[in-house]
Formats: C-alpha cells, structure tokens, sequence
C-alpha cells in the first residue's frame, strides 16, 4: 500500500544528521570524495617559537658549528664544554687571568712541538704531520653579514622607541635592560660569558629533543601574555591622552 511505502534514498540522506557516523557507513562515496587535510597543511598549524619553520639544525648554519651546538658528536662536544669548565674555574677560582694563561698555554705547546720536531729531525725521521689552519673567506663573509643585519635591526628597533612609535617595544627594551644591569651587578663579566657559553651549548640540544613540548607551553604563554597585553593596553594605556599630530606642510 502506499502508506506503507518507505522513504526514498534521498528523503533517508536529508533525515540523517550531518556529522553522524551512521553517515558515513551508508554514504560510500561522500567519504571518498572529502579531501583528507594534508600533512603539509597539519604542519603549518603548529606554533613554533620565534615563528620559525625549518628545523634547529638549519637554524643554527647547519655547519659544523650547529653540529657541535647540537652534540651531533658527543665526543668534541663534550670536550669543548669540559675545557671551558676548566678554563672558568681557572679564573674565577685559581686567580689566573687571561693574557698569562693564552701567553703561557702558548709557550708550552710551542716549546713541545719545537723539541719533539728537533728529536725526530736527530734521529732522521719526517717533522710531525701539523695542519695548515686558515679562516674561509666566504664563511667569514657569511658571519659578518649576518652580524651586521642583527646590528642593523637593533638600531632600527632603537630608533622607532626614539621615535616614540611602538610602545609594546619600549616596553620589552627597558625590561631587558633594566634585567641586564641586575644581572651585570650580581655576575662578573667571564662568569655572564661563561653562563652564555652553556646555555648555547645546552639549551639548544634540549629544545631539538623536546620542541614540541616546549612549543606547546610556548603557545600557551604567548596567548596568557597576549591576552594580559590587551587587558592592560585597554585598561591603562588606552586612558592616556594623545596629542595629535600635525602633517607637515610641503613648501
């Protein structure tokens, strides 16, 4: 009988709710149809600190330098965080200071050298294997260049806070160097170098194993700091008057 008919294909569709699973099982074509979201697209959603999107290795040079940073060999990384140590407890602890320590570390090794290259020339062997060490051009071009952009940007940056433009720059300035001089009152100036040393030679290699942790809180800081910005921008810095500024005639 007619009453009894049952609801066609397209009336069952429109009954069904829009984002039910039930959907999917009878729809077999929708779900072929639907463009997956892409690994590319995943990616780019991901918050990274300082807005960064290649990896910390590529970040760093990606020389032999980023390897050492990042303890791609243990070993030499190792070492040069040892020696340091030594060389900061040499001064902070033992009283040396640095010209007598360069002038007499170089004085031994040359003395060495010099007796070790004579007794074997007096028993008619081959002088030692030493190698010729030289600073590459274009690696020194390359650091210097990049220096001179981070200059560039500071003073840009100091420029605008003289200028009286960003507020939330001045803001940053004066802390960090109001921070600094704390820190250069409490700390000597080898001591500051030193801790500067091993957070490179740390925090780095920290950050690459745990980065998306770290991004993570990084995310939700930036948002609570944002979000503190705005209320303060709204509730202080948005009562202050401004005086207008005048355009300048063209003669």
């Amino acid at each position: 009988m007619a009453e009894h008919e049952e609801p066609s294909e397209a009336e069952q569709i429109e009954v069904k709710p829009r984002d039910s699973p039930s959907s999917l099982e009878f729809d077999s074509g929708t779900e072929e149809e639907r463009p997956e979201p892409s690994a590319s697209a995943e990616k780019a959603k991901v918050f990274r600190l300082f807005g960064r999107e290649k990896p910390v290795h590529h970040v760093l040079g990606g020389g032999q330098a980023a390897n050492l940073i990042l303890w791609r060999d243990k070993k030499i990384s190792a070492g040069i965080l040892v020696d340091a140590t030594a060389i900061w407890v040499m001064f902070e602890f033992v009283g040396y200071h640095l010209l007598p320590l360069i002038s007499h570390g170089l004085i031994i090794s040359l003395l060495m050298l010099f007796l070790w290259s004579k007794a074997l020339t007096f028993i008619n062997k081959s002088p030692p294997h030493i190698p010729e060490v030289r600073i590459p051009e274009d690696q020194t071009v390359r650091v210097a260049l990049a220096v001179r952009n981070e200059i560039n940007r500071a003073f840009a940056v100091l420029r605008e806070i003289a200028l009286g433009r960003g507020l939330k720059k001045f803001i940053i300035v004066i802390a960090g160097l109001y921070l600094l001089s704390i820190v250069g009152t409490s700390l000597n100036f080898l001591t500051l170098l030193y801790l500067l040393f091993l957070a490179l030679h740390t925090v780095p290699v920290l950050y690459e194993k745990y980065e998306d942790k770290l991004d993570a809180y990084a995310e939700k800081g930036m948002f609570e700091l944002k979000k503190r910005y705005a209320l303060f921008d709204a509730k202080v810095m948005s009562k202050i008057p401004r005086l207008p500024l005048k355009e300048k005639k063209m003669h």
